[in-house]
């Protein structure tokens, strides 16, 4: 059995602080062989830079996913090209810099597939079919491994619940970002993948999704344009632990965790 950290997405200094804190523990506690961060919001709400997603590898996350957000940095479109640990969409069309997947080698020898798409539904890209992407590459990844693991940054509930549904029986886990709120419908379906629509976000959570809450306000009082800032306050990590069986790829358990960064960092 392997047992799979996936952290969701980390807003700012104050997410990127959490991670570093609660890391070790979290491995520790849940006994876990392979970690994926989501790092779009990790450059203060916009995007990441090389140096951040070095510090992430440093810190001990696996792999570090993106999502619409991919091109804040302007950086990333000379950096992405530089490693496969590091992901933006898949779907994006082709020629685009860097990758939307990755085989992973874990310290035990296991092959993991890591794969990285963007939603269509009220998105700011116009990028290719998310379910045709997904359907093509399994062709690719299956003589490879049995593990798959999809994240699907997307807006609406019902587009990462129907791409659940079309990979159910073929992918290992599915599971949303992007709304930087947790759901609970974390399970099993049918065919032994598991699913859960939206990690939540890993960052200050007295905030309107990381960001100072009265700026936020003000903008939709006024609507006038506002200066967008990462909040302060108390932090939460979210994420989900999920156990999957190494044979066949099948999930076993899915356990959604929010773990708060104390003052003494556990």
């Amino acid at each position: 059995m392997i047992r799979v950290l996936w952290i969701g997405d980390v807003m700012g200094k104050p997410g990127r602080e959490a991670v570093r804190a609660l890391l070790p523990e979290l491995k520790k506690r849940y006994r876990v062989d392979w970690t994926i961060v989501n790092g779009e919001n990790a450059a203060g709400g916009s995007g990441i830079s090389g140096r951040i997603a070095r510090d992430f590898w440093r810190m001990g996350c696996d792999v570090v996913t993106l999502g619409d957000h991919v091109w804040d940095q302007k950086e990333m479109e000379t950096f992405l090209p530089t490693t496969d640990r590091l992901l933006r969409p898949q779907n994006f069309p082709p020629g685009t810099p860097g990758t939307g997947w990755t085989v992973q080698t874990t310290v035990g020898g296991l092959k993991v597939a890591v794969v990285c798409l963007l939603g269509r539904v009220f998105m700011k890209y116009a990028v290719g079919c998310p379910f045709r992407t997904l359907d093509t590459l399994l062709a690719d990844i299956r003589p490879k491994t049995h593990v798959i693991l999809v994240e699907i940054h997307a807006e609406t509930t019902s587009e990462k619940v129907a791409l659940g549904h079309f990979a159910d029986g073929r992918v290992s886990a599915i599971v949303g970002t992007h709304t930087h709120v947790q759901t609970a419908d974390e399970r099993i379906l049918p065919g032994g993948t598991a699913y859960l629509t939206d990690l939540g976000m890993t960052g200050p959570h007295d905030s309107v999704i990381g960001q100072n809450k009265a700026a936020i306000i003000r903008r939709y009082w006024t609507s006038m344009p506002v200066r967008f800032s990462v909040a302060s306050g108390r932090v939460i990590l979210n994420g989900a632990v999920i156990h999957v069986d190494e044979q066949t790829g099948q999930a076993h358990r899915i356990t959604r965790i929010q773990c708060p960064l104390t003052n003494e960092g556990s």
